[in-house]
């Protein structure tokens, strides 16, 4: 019997069904994606042969996702860059950046999370300004983190573009905890590949 905290084992058989060990019951694409939206740790197995199947899983449920009317959630930019880093010497820190960037988005998440919770209890009107103060300020951190670490992956300014990314300056009062750690680990990223070179 697996212990608590172990993942559920779900199997994945070849006529493409999904079993779920941990209820005994069928599951599908869409309860695997409850599954990771609540936070429940899984892997899948195919039940032939038990290999580790959960990376395309997972790239599956992304590709039903983004299949649906309006849950298109990464842009053709993006998707363009990222398939043009599948082979290049930049495809071994590709995931790791990818990782962090997106704990990094969690963490700003929450703290948003927060700033509403904390919003309760005031006059409503106090409560429509912190929310979205919160929101535009979140926004503009994500983005900027963002903007911040395709800087890494784009050594050349776009088309049409005057200024350099170098040159633009960096306000003290937007440097905060997760920008500073995201800096690092882009330092450190970068020290590696020169390092490879």
């Amino acid at each position: 019997m697996a212990a608590k905290d172990d993942p559920i084992v779900i199997k994945k058989y070849a006529n493409r069904r999904l079993y779920n060990t941990g209820t005994s019951t069928y599951v599908t694409l869409e309860d695997l994606a409850e599954m990771v939206k609540k936070g429940e740790e899984f892997t899948v197995q195919d039940a032939k042969t038990g290999d580790d199947i959960t990376h395309p899983v997972l790239t599956q449920i992304i590709f039903e996702l983004e299949n649906k009317d309006g849950q298109n959630m990464l842009p053709i930019p993006f998707l363009r860059q990222l398939i043009a880093f599948y082979g290049d010497q930049m495809q071994m820190i590709v995931p790791s950046f990818l990782e962090q960037s997106m704990i990094a988005f969690s963490k700003e998440q929450e703290r948003f999370r927060e700033q509403l919770k904390g919003s309760f209890g005031k006059t409503p009107i106090d409560m429509m300004k912190t929310p979205m103060k919160a929101l535009e300020e979140q926004t503009r951190r994500n983005v900027e983190m963002f903007q911040n670490a395709m800087r890494m992956f784009t050594p050349f300014p776009p088309a049409g573009s005057n200024s350099t990314p170098a040159a633009e300056p960096v306000k003290k009062e937007e440097k905060g905890d997760d920008l500073q750690e995201l800096k690092a680990q882009i330092a450190a990223m970068q020290r590696k590949l020169d390092t490879m070179s």
